[in-house]
């Protein structure tokens, strides 16, 4: 397989997704390799010289004002990243440690970090070579960098830690003998260089928005679906109302579901003689629901952006200056309020697909459907419970939408005293996607049963596809029957984007592009 190149600096949110799905080998533009020279002989000069250079010949943290001595500044940096390997809980999955591993490339190929070449070139072979060090997920707060987790990515390069190789776990050293490659010893600044940053944090965070835009795109067919359920009114999806407002995720919301139910019969058999007045708003607010959360998603990814392609190091090494500069760059802050945006945008998604999932089920609101979408409803109780398992994952994903970022603790004898608590921030993410994904399948089943009920009538060319689709993999619900492989079932198209493609294959949705920053 052939390596990404990537120029520090100028990594896409595109290039970045592109090495999440394919789980491609990096390497970083030569071109950079001058910059990163440079900065490790300014480093290996002030490593010799008398002032203190905190990092360089000084301790760590509270201990910065302690003086190291030139002849075990290669034992300092060894200590700091054996002491720093204080991560607990489950292992990072390979996909997300693997962009990490990417991320701090990016970073350290800024040039301004002071780590030699040799080690950027390290971490390549470990990507090419499938050498992915194990991480424990919990111990980072997100600030003096992601210190622990990157500490254990870090300890695979010295030939310490864990890591998987072909599946199979084993020490650092004998994952790296096995991939023919050699341990590096640390320079002077190289451990401070490679635990100081956001890469966890972001890493984290970038995953959870590429697999929330997909699901952003998925409501988009279940909610079209439902509302050809209920026989709703697709009044409100009208331009015009939406350029009067004038938010962009709202108005392609809007766009994206009129091509999606254009030409369906249920809706035509409706426009004249219906005696409703107004849809409840988790039908006629989806544009302005759906649209703000895109919107929010994209914000999130300007910032996220930014943050992978910086130098989140400290001290830093300004070239240009010949100086070597005390900084604050590896607090996550900046990630810790993107991952709090997601997780809003996460939750409301939920909460208004939930909204839908339970009109569907009740007979009083879901305009002559039956009673819990079952076919003989009281001998089979059909969607009922699939609809309380919607409210229960809807509950958890808005108490983890609690923000995280406004949460700070003092730590390293208050030396730390301003945490952003990024890492766990990004980390609750991924827990909140797959929520969602069950939430959004289990409407689509919904949907699918009430479009069903409709017959002879049919919906649009565009949602039969996604009928057909479904109905390859769970039959429909004619009685009551073991139902929660059909539940994960829903929740896999879901999040695979098979349904999404299956819609979309004429360009149905046309949500603009996910990864804008404009």
């Amino acid at each position: 397989m052939s390596a990404l190149t990537m120029s520090p600096g100028t990594a896409t949110l595109a290039d970045l997704e592109r090495l999440y799905r394919e789980q491609l080998p990096v390497q970083i533009d030569r071109a950079a390799k001058e910059a990163i020279d440079l900065a490790a002989e300014r480093v290996a000069v002030a490593a010799g010289g008398d002032d203190a250079v905190y990092g360089v010949n000084t301790g760590f943290g509270k201990l910065a004002s302690v003086k190291i001595e030139a002849g075990d500044t290669a034992t300092l940096q060894r200590n700091l990243i054996l002491s720093h390997c204080c991560g607990v809980g489950e292992a990072l999955d390979a996909t997300t440690t693997r962009l990490m591993m990417a991320l701090k490339l990016l970073s350290l190929g800024r040039g301004a970090s002071g780590v030699r070449f040799d080690v950027l070139r390290l971490i390549e072979d470990c990507l090419l070579k499938d050498v992915t060090p194990v991480i424990p997920v919990q111990g980072s707060v997100g600030a003096s960098g992601d210190l622990a987790p990157l500490a254990h990515m870090s300890a695979v390069l010295i030939g310490e830690g864990e890591a998987e190789i072909a599946g199979v776990r084993m020490p650092g050293g004998a994952a790296l003998a096995q991939a023919g490659l050699t341990p590096v010893v640390l320079g002077p600044k190289e451990g401070l260089g490679l635990i100081n940053g956001t890469q966890f944090s972001t890493a984290c965070a970038l995953t959870a928005l590429f697999d929330a835009w997909r699901l952003a795109e998925a409501t988009l067919v279940t909610a079209s679906l439902s509302t050809d359920a209920i026989m709703g009114s697709t009044a409100p999806l009208l331009a015009e109302i939406h350029a009067l407002r004038g938010h962009r995720g709202q108005i392609e919301v809007a766009r994206a579901m009129r091509a999606i139910m254009d030409g369906s019969e249920i809706r035509e058999s409706h426009r004249d003689g219906d005696s409703r007045v107004q849809d409840p708003y988790c039908i006629r607010c989806q544009p302005q629901v759906a649209g703000a959360c895109i919107d929010l998603l994209r914000m999130a990814g300007r910032t996220l952006e930014i943050e992978a392609n910086a130098a989140t190091d400290n001290p830093l090494v300004l070239i240009d200056a010949d100086r070597i500069v005390s900084g604050g760059n590896f607090h996550a802050e900046p990630v810790a309020f993107a991952a709090d945006q997601i997780a809003l945008a996460v939750a409301e998604l939920g909460a208004i697909s939930q909204r839908r999932v339970a009109l569907m089920v009740d007979p009083t609101l879901s305009f002559d459907l039956p009673p819990f979408l079952a076919r003989n409803p009281g001998l089979n109780s059909g969607m009922m419970i699939a609809e309380v398992t919607t409210a229960a994952l809807m509950s958890e994903n808005k108490h983890l939408a609690n923000p995280c970022s406004t949460d700070s603790t003092p730590t390293s004898a208050n030396q730390e005293d301003h945490v952003s608590m990024a890492a766990h921030g990004a980390r609750r993410l991924a827990r909140m996607n797959a929520n969602l994904s069950q939430i959004l399948g289990v409407e689509l089943l919904c949907a699918a049963e009430g479009v069903e009920h409709r017959a002879p009538l049919k919906t649009s060319i565009a949602l039969q596809k996604a009928l057909a689709r479904l109905r390859t993999d769970v039959p429909p619900l004619t009685e009551d029957r073991y139902m929660a492989p059909d539940l994960d079932t829903a929740a896999d198209l879901i999040r695979t984007r098979v349904l999404v493609a299956a819609v979309s294959a004429n360009d149905m949705i046309d949500l603009g592009d996910a990864h804008a920053a404009g």
